[in-house]
């Protein structure tokens, strides 16, 4: 679906009512073809997000702090760092009927142009200054576009005017007998008709407006009538050029399937909503939180997973070596009757064959011509106790094996909990130490600098820390917490570990279960309605001996069962 330019009025208009005048604080590279900008403007903070993608190119506010999606800036997100951080945007303007934004700037480096022209397959984001192209998301040279060269010292060129067009608003009656009449193709639906040529009628609005006329939006346009379309699109265009916008949303069964600042009375299920962003939001998707991170995440997760299957089968075997003890009594009894029938058995022999039980078929043993029957015992024997030996380790194996299946499954948890790059690349660390990925198969993502534990504060001054990784963990139990502090952990799967500091004071059971719920959000079961939270003290756990960090035993525990919530739930009880 297109983000026409009429959505892009009302946008312009949501935009100039909140965040022009603001202070850009931050610019962010949210990933490879879009940036964030974080703005401060009528005492709170918003974000702007800003898309160049090819196929869904966007601009809106979001909810929620953008994230930085990019391990390194993009050359753009640089600049926009030196030119737009610290000023001021001063002002958003659009083209007439054109699918382009300006966002005017008074920077640092003097005034600039940050310009978004979210057309699919052409969509660019570009750094403006005195007409010049500082840079630029998408390089276009003049082999691919004669016209618009878009390079980085190139005069900025506007998008040609759109000719041989009538105007959405001055359109009247007369004119679309015309074109209607000059149409040729008798396959051509109205809609198309008019979407191809009214300045502003995008397929959506020219459905909705042959709808309203017709009553069947797929009217072919040999069969339309001028005059009930001039009066549909009259009725719809009033509202719209006098900016009166009506943002809202459609859906059905599979969820949202269009956008409009406008009602659609051709399709089902539209509501208003509060704003144009709300609507863009809703249909795209907001790119915040952890799925920020979703590609990064993959050649990672595809290592958890190999080492995981690696160590399943590895751990499989040894169970099973366990159980089936049969080839190593086959060593044995062929050892004993070997021995047994020594003097049978001739010089130079190659198999020999003896009946070990009488309603069993004989066994046939395989001897080495040149060693004597009781030497080919005496090895037989030899490899029977190499094997008995060996499965007085398995035990060992096991547990080691165990605990390597324990150390993947916290490392999965913590790389689907991971919300900035610090905490994906600690999970890359503690996958390269353990020896699970090689070294140099993964790139570093996060600087070198570590992520810290979670700190919250309730009302009543009561200190919660959350670990939210394998090495946070470590950190929360036998750093931050002190013998007789309340320590809770989601029983029998990977997550947080949480500490309620008690400064010699009694800690109130809502505390308690505000923490357990936390615990349980920052866990493998945050998707679940229910999880059992163990709550004890820090002295009641213990690191495992030689296990991989943040990996305890722990006894003496009281069980809470709770709601999987983020600490956000919580605002009330937590000074955030």
């Amino acid at each position: 679906m297109n983000l026409d330019a009429l959505t892009l009025s009302a946008l312009l208009d949501e935009l100039m009512d909140t965040i022009v005048g603001g202070r850009i604080q931050d610019a962010i590279d949210v990933n490879d073809d879009s940036i964030g900008l974080e703005i401060y403007a009528d005492h709170r903070r918003h974000y702007l997000y800003l898309s160049a993608d090819p196929q869904t190119p966007r601009v809106h506010l979001v909810t929620d702090k953008l994230r930085r999606g990019r391990s390194t800036p993009t050359q753009l997100g640089l600049l926009l760092r030196r030119y737009a951080e610290g000023g001021t945007l001063a002002h958003i303007s659009q083209p007439p009927w054109e699918r382009v934004l300006h966002f005017e700037i008074i920077g640092p480096e003097g005034d600039c142009t940050l310009i978004i022209e979210p057309m699919e397959r052409r969509a660019n984001l570009l750094l403006v200054q005195d007409g010049i192209i500082r840079d630029c998301l998408r390089r276009v040279g003049s082999s691919e576009n004669r016209m618009r060269v878009s390079l980085p010292g190139k005069p900025y060129v506007e998008p040609p005017p759109q000719l041989g067009k009538v105007d959405l608003f001055d359109v009247d009656e007369g004119q679309i007998a015309s074109l209607l009449a000059a149409n040729t193709d008798p396959k051509l639906k109205a809609a198309q008709l008019l979407s191809r040529r009214v300045l502003g009628a995008s397929p959506l609005l020219a459905r909705e407006i042959v709808f309203t006329a017709h009553g069947d939006a797929d009217i072919l346009a040999q069969h339309a009538d001028a005059g009930a379309l001039s009066a549909a699109l009259s009725a719809l265009a009033g509202p719209l050029k006098a900016r009166e916008w009506q943002p809202g949303i459609a859906h059905d069964e599979r969820g949202v399937t269009a956008f409009s600042v406008y009602p659609l009375t051709h399709l089902d299920g539209w509501q208003r909503v509060g704003s144009v962003s709300e609507a863009l939001s809703t249909y795209y998707g907001a790119p915040v939180g952890p799925e920020a991170y979703t590609a990064a995440k993959a050649p990672i997760r595809a290592i958890i997973d190999e080492a995981t299957a690696r160590v399943s089968a590895k751990l499989a075997s040894l169970n099973a070596s366990m159980t089936d003890d049969s080839e190593r009594e086959l060593l044995k009894l062929s050892g004993e009757l070997v021995l047994a029938y020594q003097y049978a058995i001739q010089p130079g022999q190659t198999v020999f064959k003896a009946e070990y039980e009488s309603d069993k078929p004989p066994l046939s043993i395989t001897l080495n011509p040149d060693l004597t029957p009781v030497e080919n015992a005496q090895a037989y024997f030899a490899r029977y106790n190499k094997a008995k030996r060996a499965l007085e380790d398995v035990p060992g194996l096991i547990a080691d094996t165990d605990a390597a299946l324990q150390q993947l499954a916290q490392l999965q948890t913590d790389l689907d909990l991971a919300s900035n790059w610090p905490e994906i690349d600690e999970v890359q660390s503690a996958l390269m130490a353990a020896g699970f990925a090689r070294r140099g198969t993964l790139k570093r993502l996060g600087g070198g600098v570590s992520s810290g534990p979670l700190r919250l504060v309730t009302r009543d001054g009561f200190v919660i820390w959350v670990g939210r990784n394998s090495r946070q963990n470590d950190l929360v139990t036998f750093g931050k917490g002190s013998p007789e502090d309340v320590w809770l952990h989601v029983r029998g799967v990977p997550g947080a570990h949480v500490v309620i500091k008690m400064d010699g004071r009694v800690i109130p059971d809502e505390v308690t279960a505000v923490a357990a719920s936390i615990a349980a959000h920052y866990s493998a079961k945050r998707g679940e309605s229910k999880a059992p939270v163990d709550v004890t003290r820090v002295k009641y756990v213990k690191k495992i001996k030689g296990a991989a960090a943040g990996l305890v035993t722990y006894r003496n525990e009281t069980t809470l069962t709770v709601s999987a919530q983020s600490e956000k739930a919580f605002e009330k009880e937590l000074m955030l």
